[in-house]
């Protein structure tokens, strides 16, 4: 799955696609330790799937975040008051 594809999903079908995945590699992790399987790069696809997933799952909290609030300007610093020389005493 292109990451494309992943930007158009909502966080509940990218929940729902990470457990389908999820479950994928543990049935090819099965077929491979049978012999069962016969393309092993499915496994190394299924995960990269995964972490593309998550990396949506992560970033759209933020994105989310960043919308909703605008940009508040930054406050200068206050300025101190400077000591008058009477405050010394001598």
């Amino acid at each position: 799955m292109k990451a494309e594809d992943l930007k158009t999903k909502t966080p509940d079908e990218l929940t729902k696609l990470l457990l389908d995945n999820k479950k994928a590699q543990f049935n090819q992790r099965f077929q491979k330790t049978n012999g069962a399987l016969e393309n092993t790069s499915e496994i190394r696809k299924t995960r990269r799937t995964i972490a593309r997933i998550k990396t949506f799952l992560n970033a759209k909290p933020e994105e989310k975040a960043a919308a909703k609030k605008p940009a508040a300007p930054k406050k200068a610093p206050a300025k101190k008051a400077a000591k008058k020389s009477s405050d010394k005493a001598a």
